[in-house]
């Protein structure tokens, strides 16, 4: 089942091409596609390791409550809208146009962050990183079901647009 739990998620097209259509308004160009291992990018030649991994990986020794936390997340993301779940080494990415969160599975939670385009304060994230004026990693855990709250799937949509790129049609500081 190592890649029928990758196919499971995936919801892009077929690898192979150099492009891909884009998925959003239209004020973007199309994705760049590595050839080696078939990911799409909003950049061209964008920095990243090749590689097939599956989620099986991830859940190996795992409680299955954790594998129910993680579908949880996939299943607030789908409810916004189409998500490329990419499997990665030592986590596992949420892609639209561009990368906007990731969860990594521990033995007793889940470790992730989201990508937003402006810092949100709050006592649930474990810390924020700022790399630009758009661009504001924020970090959290997830430990139950009853954190994937109204809160949480505020942050997810936000992040969602983000990997959508809404956020470059916009001025710094407008959201």
């Amino acid at each position: 089942m190592a890649n029928g739990a990758r196919a499971q998620y995936a919801t892009t097209a077929a690898r192979g091409a150099s492009t891909m259509p884009d998925v959003s308004s239209g004020m973007n160009p199309s994705l760049w596609r590595c050839e080696r291992c078939g990911r799409a990018f909003a950049n061209r030649n964008q920095s990243h390791a090749c590689g097939t991994h599956d989620l099986d990986h991830h859940f190996a020794g795992k409680p299955p409550e954790i594998r129910a936390l993680f579908d949880a997340v996939v299943a607030v993301i789908r409810a916004i809208g189409p998500v490329e779940v990419i499997p990665e080494k030592t986590r596992i990415a949420f892609h639209v146009r561009m990368s906007f969160a990731q969860i990594t599975p521990r033995r007793a939670w889940l470790d992730g962050h989201v990508v937003l385009a402006r810092r949100l304060e709050s006592p649930r994230f474990r810390r924020i990183q700022t790399f630009s004026p758009r661009n504001h990693l924020h970090a959290f855990r997830l430990e139950r079901p009853e954190d994937i709250d109204a809160e949480f799937r505020h942050w997810m949509a936000e992040a969602y647009a983000v990997g959508e790129q809404k956020h470059l049609a916009k001025g710094p500081g407008h959201g």
